[in-house]
C-alpha cells in the first residue's frame, strides 16, 4: 500500500478514535463537553483553541450550529446551546486562542495581529463536527466573533456552512471625530511596528454590569475570563481589527450564503450603569451594524430587536424569546434546514 493511502486510511479510521471529549469543567453540569486543540506556535509561543459541544439526546443530528464569541468573552451561554438542541440542532462553540478556556498561563489576553489567525480555530471545530457526521452548519458570530466569521465566510468558508447568523457584529469602530479620524488610524499604523504597546479602554463597566447577576443582570459567568473592568488593548489588536473592517468594505458583497443580521433597535451609552444599559446596545453603534452588514452579501435579512442588549441572547426573557423565535423561523425558511 502506498504511503499516501496509509495516511488517508489513518485519517479516516484511526484519527477520529483519538478525539477525546471530556466533561466541560465550566458547564459540564449542563451536558457540555470540550476538547482542547493544539495549534502551531505563534509569535508568543504555544497556542490552543477549545471546542465545546452539546448534543441533543438520541442520534447525532446532521445539522448543527457553530458559535464564535466576541471580544472579552468566552462561551458561557448554556441556555443558547439548549435552545438549539431543543430545535433539533447539535450545538458547538469555540473558545478562540488566548480567550476563555484557551487562555494559557503567561499569555496576553486576546492578542492577535491578523484576524485570519482565528480561521484555524474555526476549521478545527468544523473538523470535529464532520467527525460527528454533521453535514449542514450554521455559523454564528457575536460582536468581534461576527467580524471574524464574516471575514471567514468571505475568504475561506468550509463547504458545510449553509448560513451565517450575526448577533450584533463588530463591523465598524464605534467612534466619531478625533478618535475615528486620527487616533484609531495612528494606533493601527503604529501597531505594525509596536504590536505589544497597550492603550487603555477606560473604565466603563456599564455593559458588564447589565449582564452580571450580582450587579444588574441575570447571568453568572467567570469574571476572570470575561472581565467587568476592560483590559488594555494592544496596538496589534487595533491594527488587526482595523484591517478586518477595511477588508469587509473592500470585498463588498462577497458572502455567498444567506445571512441573518441581528442588532438592537438603538445604542445606549450611559455614563456609568443606568437602566438604559439594560435596554439597548451599550457597546456598538447599531446604525453602523445595519449599514455595513446589509452590504456583505446579496441575501441578507436584517432583524431589529427592541430593547435588545449587545449580546441579544442575553436580553430580558421576553426579548430573547422573540430573538430565538425569529432566528429559528428564518432558519426554517432556508432549504438546507427544512425538516
Amino acid at each position: 500500500m502506498k504511503r499516501s493511502s496509509i495516511i488517508m486510511l489513518f485519517a479516516l479510521i484511526v484519527a477520529p478514535m483519538l478525539v477525546s471529549w471530556v466533561t466541560d469543567p465550566l458547564l459540564g453540569r449542563e451536558g457540555y463537553e470540550t476538547e482542547t486543540v493544539n495549534h502551531p506556535d505563534d509569535y508568543s509561543g504555544k497556542v490552543v483553541s477549545t471546542v465545546i459541544r452539546r448534543l441533543p439526546e438520541g442520534e447525532k443530528p446532521r445539522k448543527a450550529v457553530l458559535y464564535v464569541h466576541g471580544y472579552n468573552d468566552y462561551f458561557f451561554q448554556d441556555s443558547m446551546g439548549r435552545e438549539f438542541n431543543d430545535s433539533g440542532y447539535g450545538f458547538y462553540a469555540v473558545d478562540l486562542r488566548k480567550y476563555g478556556r484557551s487562555l494559557l498561563p503567561g499569555q496576553r489576553r486576546y492578542e492577535v495581529r491578523d484576524l485570519r489567525e482565528y480561521f484555524a480555530d474555526i476549521d478545527s471545530a468544523i473538523s470535529r463536527m464532520r467527525r460527528d457526521s454533521v453535514t449542514d452548519i450554521v455559523l454564528m458570530g457575536h460582536s468581534t466573533g461576527g467580524l471574524i466569521t464574516s471575514l471567514y465566510m468571505e475568504e475561506a468558508p468550509a463547504p458545510e456552512i449553509k448560513a451565517l447568523i450575526l448577533n450584533s457584529p463588530f463591523l465598524d469602530w464605534n467612534f466619531t471625530g478625533f478618535m475615528r479620524n486620527a487616533a484609531i488610524p495612528l494606533a493601527a499604523a503604529a501597531g505594525k511596528w509596536f504590536p505589544d504597546m497597550e492603550m487603555s479602554q477606560g473604565d466603563d463597566t456599564a455593559y458588564g454590569e447589565s449582564l452580571l447577576k450580582s450587579k444588574h443582570g441575570e447571568w453568572e459567568f467567570d469574571t476572570t475570563l470575561k472581565l467587568i473592568h476592560p483590559a488594555p488593548i494592544s496596538l496589534g489588536w487595533v491594527r488587526a481589527i482595523d484591517q478586518g473592517h477595511k477588508t469587509l468594505v473592500d470585498n463588498g458583497r462577497a458572502i455567498k450564503v444567506p445571512v441573518y443580521l441581528m442588532r438592537s433597535r438603538r445604542s445606549a451609552y450611559p455614563d456609568g450603569w443606568s437602566p438604559l444599559a439594560n435596554s439597548g446596545d451599550a457597546v456598538l453603534n447599531v446604525d453602523s451594524i445595519s449599514a455595513r452588514g446589509r452590504r456583505m452579501g446579496y441575501n441578507v435579512t436584517e432583524a431589529i430587536v427592541d430593547s435588545g442588549l449587545h449580546d441579544l441572547v442575553l436580553s430580558a426573557p421576553r426579548i430573547r424569546r422573540a430573538v430565538y423565535e425569529s432566528m429559528f423561523s428564518w432558519l426554517r425558511r432556508q432549504p438546507e434546514f427544512v425538516e
